[in-house]
């Protein structure tokens, strides 16, 4: 793809697909756009002054002269038809169209952190072997994950720049969204809606794993939550006694 080189790389199903739509973007408005700066400076030189010649004045209504504006109007026409049409197709691909989830995890947003609440063994949000971890998502390749996004304040946004996925967090709103990863590796998620004095300081990692990784990890940290959750109950009902 043209922007390859200048962009993060791609992990997500649908991060292909929006770059795509870039690349469409840029090359359609870089014709129209080099034509235009052609014409610019080839007039100017051309018709720059001369010693003796006698400079034309031109309203630029005459039809041998708007008739040039006219043509260009159809070919720039079809272009926003053609990016009009893509951004429709990908938008509904990764905002309205929800596929069926494999699992789903929590975000939650706030001055200035993020936490991320993942199901344990039973592959069920809401239980008691639920893992949470402040500015650490976790989750594995080839699976569709749906998020349950919040933010317990103000604005914030969710962006995590390997999956090309943005999504405002609303105070009083769970935004339910989707993401499938397809590569291994450690990457940035930044709130990318300036939302206080600490918004450049709120950055977090989401941590791609195969599946047999991901699967040990939800292990060890679903027991150990579970753990906790049995020790927190007997010191409530050792306090109640």
């Amino acid at each position: 793809m043209i922007l390859d080189a200048l962009l993060p790389a791609t992990a997500s199903t649908y991060a292909g697909d929006i770059d795509r739509l870039f690349d469409v973007i840029t090359l359609l408005v870089m014709i129209p756009f080099s034509v235009a700066c052609f014409l610019f400076f080839s007039f100017i030189f051309r018709f720059k002054a001369k010693d003796g010649v006698k400079a034309m004045y031109i309203t630029g209504t005459e039809h041998r002269y708007m008739k040039w504006i006219h043509r260009a109007h159809f070919p720039v026409l079809a272009f926003d038809l053609i990016i009009v049409v893509m951004a429709v197709n990908v938008w509904y691909e990764v905002k309205q169209d929800l596929p069926e989830k494999d699992s789903e995890v929590q975000v939650i947003a706030q001055q200035w952190a993020w936490t991320f609440v993942h199901p344990g063994m039973d592959n069920t949000l809401g239980t008691a072997d639920d893992i949470t971890k402040v500015n650490e998502l976790h989750v594995s390749t080839d699976t569709l994950y749906h998020y349950k996004l919040t933010s317990l304040d103000v604005l914030h946004n969710f962006s995590v720049p390997v999956f090309r996925l943005k999504q405002d967090a609303i105070p009083g709103r769970v935004i339910t969204g989707w993401f499938e990863p397809t590569v291994a590796g450690e990457h940035d998620i930044q709130c990318a809606e300036i939302c206080g004095i600490g918004h450049g300081l709120m950055p977090a990692r989401i941590h791609i794993s195969s599946p047999a990784e991901h699967t040990a990890w939800v292990e060890r940290e679903s027991t150990a939550a579970l753990a906790r959750a049995m020790e927190e109950a007997g010191s409530v009902e050792l306090a109640s006694n």
